[in-house]
């Protein structure tokens, strides 16, 4: 797949595993602040997972110069709601697991005096979204989740995505069954992946 995106030029997307280069490129990844354990789980955990089918990670490269922009990774997950008297039903969705713009590239692109502002935005309505809803053909998926960093200026950027919160109620009986250890301290958001 490619995308271009105004200013700053032409983008690929590759699964992790598709190249040897791909494991040279996600070395030299970098996260912005208090993000740490987005980049350590590219670095550390994101092949493990891949070869136990446990989450896709894709990597957003520039064409022309190779480097990588940003990465995700996306999984199957249910989300359990109460329903009252210890009773529950499930929604199905996709898990956006993981998603970080490699701050090292947006430095570089600045010093070259391109905009990078807006490429998280762009990969999630290019990318993310139609692959989510692509999956939502062929298996029954809903909601499209996330766990945000607990961070007022990220938790608006999400909701500006589409993305909003459960009921207090209902946030607590999601951590309470499936929040997993990695996203102790975030946030749980979803939207709709209608595909009408």
């Amino acid at each position: 797949m490619k995308f271009i995106e105004p200013g700053t030029g032409e983008f690929t997307l590759e699964h992790l595993t598709d190249s040897e280069e791909n494991r040279r490129l996600i070395c030299n990844f970098a996260s912005g602040n208090n993000a740490f354990g987005l980049e350590q789980y590219l670095k550390d955990l994101a092949l493990e997972d891949e070869h136990l089918w446990e989450s896709r990670t894709y990597l957003v490269k520039d064409s022309f110069t190779r480097d990588l922009a940003c990465y995700f990774s996306l999984r199957t997950c249910l989300v359990p709601l109460s329903i009252g008297n210890g009773k529950f039903f499930t929604i199905p969705g996709v898990e956006l697991a993981n998603f970080a713009v490699n701050e090292a590239y947006r430095q570089a692109e600045r010093e070259k005096g391109r905009v990078t502002k807006k490429i998280g935005a762009y990969v999630f309505s290019q990318f993310i979204l139609p692959i989510s809803r692509h999956v939502a053909e062929f298996v029954g998926a809903k909601w499209l989740c996330i766990y945000a960093i607990p961070e007022a200026k990220l938790l608006e950027y999400y909701s500006r995505l589409g993305f909003r919160r459960l009921d207090r109620l209902q946030e607590n009986f999601v951590y309470g069954h499936v929040k997993p250890e990695y996203d102790q301290n975030c946030i749980f958001m979803y939207q709709s992946i209608k595909t009408a």
